[in-house]
């Protein structure tokens, strides 16, 4: 992409008490995706937002909203997320054991399917569900929390999807979210999307800074 790496700053690092104000100020600050951190205190340990919220994002932002959802049996869950507004909708490989149908049952839904997994879950999971999704997410820290240092043994899997992609004659796009900064994004060039939370929302100077430094480390040695 020409223009560096889409840049999805997630609302899980934002200001809940003013959040349509800041997910403007993103949009405004050069921002292409809104991201949207889902967890249900099963999957993982954290308990955040659900689809009431969504849809209150919806008439906020022209920009695509990319939920993940970090719950248990997501196939529960999926209308009531597309209803709401998403664009994609992620579903984890572990999170259910009709990962299949719920990917199909979410591009039924007139929404993009992407699948992701823990650090911990080997890349070759993800294999027979390639072909059924428009995003594969590559978490490089442990899902659940904000903040986390970035693991770098995770990138070789984005090498291996890349290459899957490459072979399927997929145009699925490769998403990277945990401890993504300018640092660490210039690791991360065969993604497409980079997840950034804390290093956009915490930015000690403004948004726009923040996200294009982003968008350029694409491009960077």
């Amino acid at each position: 992409m020409n223009d560096g790496f889409l840049i999805a700053p997630s609302i899980l690092s934002a200001d809940f008490a003013n959040l349509q104000r800041e997910v403007e100020a993103v949009e405004k600050a050069g921002a292409d995706w809104i991201h949207v951190d889902v967890m249900d205190g099963h999957f993982v340990p954290n308990l955040t937002i659900g689809a009431p919220v969504v849809k209150c994002l919806r008439p906020v932002t022209p920009l695509p909203l990319d939920v993940h959802l970090m719950i248990e049996e997501p196939e529960r869950y999926i209308e009531d997320f597309a209803r709401a507004g998403s664009d994609y909708l992620t579903i984890h490989v572990e999170s259910t054991n009709q990962v299949e149908s719920t990917l199909r049952g979410i591009r039924d839904l007139g929404v993009k399917p992407g699948i992701t997994l823990r650090p911990s879950t080997e890349v070759e999971a993800l294999e027979a569900f390639l072909p059924l999704v428009d995003l594969v997410l590559i978490m490089t820290v442990n899902p659940g929390f904000g903040g986390q240092k970035f693991m770098a043994d995770q990138v070789k899997k984005i090498t291996w999807v890349r290459n899957k992609l490459t072979e399927l004659g997929s145009s699925a796009l490769i998403e990277v979210d945990g401890g993504v900064t300018e640092e660490t994004a210039k690791e991360l060039r065969q993604a497409d999307v980079l997840v950034a939370g804390s290093f956009v929302f915490g930015a000690s100077g403004s948004y726009g800074s923040a996200i294009e430094k982003l968008k350029q480390a694409k491009f960077e040695n």
